[in-house]
């Protein structure tokens, strides 16, 4: 048995099945993966998955076992290596991140000037993506770190820890009727189409329930992923827009107007997150500091040993977390 076959086989999972585009991840040949499963299943004695001719159907229960077992032994062969670097040098190597796009254009390019200037040798990547791709990212190891808001079910494997608060405003353009009210209610946003984040994005989970608890229905007129996309559709006059407070830029953003929707809309909490016994370099630490004051090393290692997300959140009971 070797490592590569190891690879080849959780690659096949992670593309569906298919050893075409399983071969295509990893810069190698299809039948190159076919020849080493064949192998890998001759060696073990086993069929790890059921066929349609040369197609992959599905994982056998035992392969399903072995997968697991695969994954494990990859993790840890990473982590040697992790750990061989950091005793080389422990000031060079490399972060990757998963997140949105609201979160990697308005919450982290601080930071990351922040981090590329005390770390200039350590290669920065940041990947953008739904919550379930950001999810599927750092589960399968592709990526280090997660940033997200949305659907906490995707993320029970990983250790994620809060960072900020931050609320929801309205946009409109200069002159807009909305721009007369005093206080906004729900009702006074429902009167318009509503431009705003595509479902699963960015807390819009969380809207849809407020404008439903108020027995409220509004008109959806346009969806997007990037918050700069839902400002140009509210410039276009296509509707009202709701986004992230932190999507506003005054500079940028002089013919619009923000109104406070903090009343209308529960708060966010944006989260980072990594798989569970992963090995943790300095660097890394210090990256989740930056993007978080309170996430200082000790607590951070404190939580690290922690297996579910109730005794993660007993160690930030009572923290008041800053408001982006």
């Amino acid at each position: 048995m070797k490592l590569q076959q190891l690879r080849y086989l959780t690659a096949i999972v992670r593309n569906n099945l298919n050893i075409s585009a399983a071969a295509e991840s990893l810069y190698t040949s299809q039948p190159g993966i076919s020849k080493q499963l064949r192998l890998l299943e001759e060696e073990l004695g086993v069929e790890l998955f059921n066929r349609n001719g040369k197609h992959l159907t599905e994982i056998t229960s035992i392969g399903q076992q072995i997968i697991l077992k695969a994954e494990t032994i990859l993790r840890e062969v990473n982590n040697i290596q992790i750990l061989a670097e950091e005793y080389r040098d422990d000031r060079r190597g490399s972060l990757s991140l998963a997140t949105t796009h609201t979160q990697a254009r308005y919450a982290l390019p601080p930071i990351i000037k922040a981090f590329r200037e005390r770390y200039p040798a350590v290669n920065l990547q940041v990947h953008q993506g739904s919550p379930a791709q950001i999810s599927e990212l750092v589960q399968s190891g592709e990526v280090d770190f997660a940033i997200a808001t949305e659907s906490p079910e995707l993320f029970g494997n990983l250790v994620m820890m809060p960072c900020y608060v931050w609320h929801r405003c309205v946009l409109v353009p200069t002159g807009h009727p909305l721009t007369r009210v005093e206080r906004l209610t729900l009702h006074d946003v429902a009167q318009y189409p509503l431009v705003t984040y595509v479902f699963g994005f960015t807390g819009r989970s969380q809207l849809d329930e407020a404008f439903r608890g108020a027995h409220l229905k509004p008109s959806v007129a346009f969806t997007a992923t990037d918050a700069d996309v839902i400002k140009t559709y509210v410039r276009l006059g296509m509707g009202v827009g709701i986004v992230a407070g932190m999507a506003y830029d005054p500079k940028q953003d002089q013919d619009l107007v923000r109104l406070d929707a903090s009343h209308l809309f529960p708060s966010s909490i944006t989260k980072i997150g990594f798989r569970r016994g992963m090995f943790l370099r300095r660097y890394m630490y210090d990256f989740m500091e930056l993007f978080s004051g309170h996430l200082q090393r000790e607590r951070v290692r404190a939580v690290e040993r922690l297996q579910s997300a109730e005794e993660i959140a007993e160690v930030f009971e009572g923290l008041e977390l800053p408001v982006r």
